[in-house]
């Protein structure tokens, strides 16, 4: 196209009409200000919010914005005149230690999408953020003790290195956030979501509570733990995953049914959950921790067979939890083997008085001990077609089956196979 044309082209689309929203977006752009989606707040409000921000003194627990009300608009113009807009606050300034962030200590931010805002050292001590969008915003060394975060959505967050000690995260959606170096100690995750969560060995886990009767459990399906010290977490009183409570669930969040498919996925994850887990516990020497969710992963294989229709298998994993607890229930073989010799007992009792020879209860119990483990005697001479000998052949075959059973189970979990 000749340079005149292009011209030309240039100055049509600059006459094109652009809709106000647009037209602030613009202006931002220009001015490297990408993060900002909001037209600039009025002189008045500016003015408000400048003697707000000037009212500071920590030994008199004066904040700026304790307990007001702010939206986004608001918190992008604070951002962009922080320190006079002398300090950076793009990606060169986030989470530099000794760079001092935005003061927004006890502000009421509820619901306020905060999507992509440079906030990294930002003080957000005891803020209200209930239902507040943190997509994809930068957080890196902020302040947010005792921060009200529940039901917050804080996907692709970045909070590398930030205090959350105190916060309240019930519910909150941190899929893909990156917590590396951040310090969660006496945090509050009852139904939090933690889906590709990214942690490190920096990352402080002390005293956090995972779950609660009133709003269950919380997800941590394919979290990369990162070597972080699992040790100090109250794993007993996890039960068990969010991701087998939404498992189990048989309609999606807007209350239509759930389709196989989507059942299918939903156990394939909780079983999924349950197994890396396991893995990040053994791995730290937690091995009593461990065994409790590979047990729970098998439920949900059970369950995934169920609903895949493999039915041999389900039949299959059934009879194993039934028999031995997959391993980790030994005494229930115990009982297992107390019912079946006492059943056949009860059986030669019976048969023994109706067609002979009649058994005392002491011999019809041992009788069926001997024959469970395949050593079998045949009282009074019977023979091999006596009813009371098919019986015990028929017991000998069960007592073979739940032995067999009972030592694979055992060696897989004792060799973890």
């Amino acid at each position: 196209m000749p340079l005149s044309e292009q011209d030309d082209m240039q100055a049509i689309i600059l006459q094109m009409p652009i809709p106000d929203e647009d037209k602030w977006k613009l202006r931002w752009w220009q001015q490297g200000q990408r993060w900002r989606t909001e037209p600039e707040i009025d002189a008045e409000r500016q003015k408000y919010l400048e003697e707000q921000r000037n009212k500071y003194d920590v030994i008199e627990h004066i904040y700026p914005f304790k307990d007001i009300k702010l939206n986004r608009a608001d918190v992008e113009w604070l951002i962009a005149t922080h320190k006079n807009g002398h300090w950076p606050v793009e990606s060169d300034g986030f989470g530099q230690p000794g760079r001092e962030g935005v003061n927004l200590h006890g502000a009421i931010l509820r619901g306020v999408d905060l999507w992509m805002l440079p906030l990294a050292n930002a003080d957000l001590y005891d803020a209200h953020l209930e239902g507040a969008n943190f997509h994809s915003a930068h957080l890196e060394g902020a302040n947010l003790i005792n921060a009200h975060l529940e039901g917050a959505k804080l996907i692709s967050t970045h909070l590398e290195n930030a205090c959350l000690m105190d916060a309240n995260l019930e519910r909150a959606n941190l899929s893909s956030a990156h917590l590396e170096g951040a310090w969660l100690s006496n945090v509050h995750l009852e139904g939090a979501i933690l889906y590709i969560t990214f942690l490190d060995a920096e990352t402080s886990l002390h005293r956090i509570v995972l779950s609660n009767q009133e709003i269950g459990p919380v997800s941590l399906l394919d979290v990369h733990w990162g070597d972080a010290n699992v040790g100090t977490i109250d794993w007993p009183s996890l039960s068990k995953l969010g991701d087998e409570h939404s498992a189990r669930q048989q309609k999606n969040h807007d209350g239509t049914p759930k389709s196989r498919a989507e059942l299918i996925y939903g156990y394939e994850c909780a079983t999924r959950a349950y197994r890396q887990l396991a893995v990040t516990l053994h791995n730290q020497g937690l091995n009593e921790d461990a065994a409790r969710f590979v047990y729970s992963s098998q439920g949900m294989q059970r369950k995934l067979f169920c609903h895949q229709r493999k039915f041999i298998r389900y039949i299959s994993s059934l009879f194993l939890n039934i028999l031995a607890g997959y391993g980790y229930r030994w005494w229930r073989s115990f009982v297992t083997y107390l019912l079946v010799i006492t059943i056949f007992a009860i059986a030669y009792f019976i048969v023994g008085h109706t067609v002979g020879p009649a058994l005392s209860p002491l011999s019809s119990l041992v009788f069926s001990m001997t024959s469970f483990h395949g050593r079998g005697f045949f009282p009074g001479g019977i023979g091999l077609d006596d009813p009371l000998t098919v019986i015990a052949a028929f017991e000998a075959f069960v007592g073979l089956l739940i032995e067999v059973t009972f030592i694979a189970t055992l060696t897989q979990r004792l060799f973890n196979r």
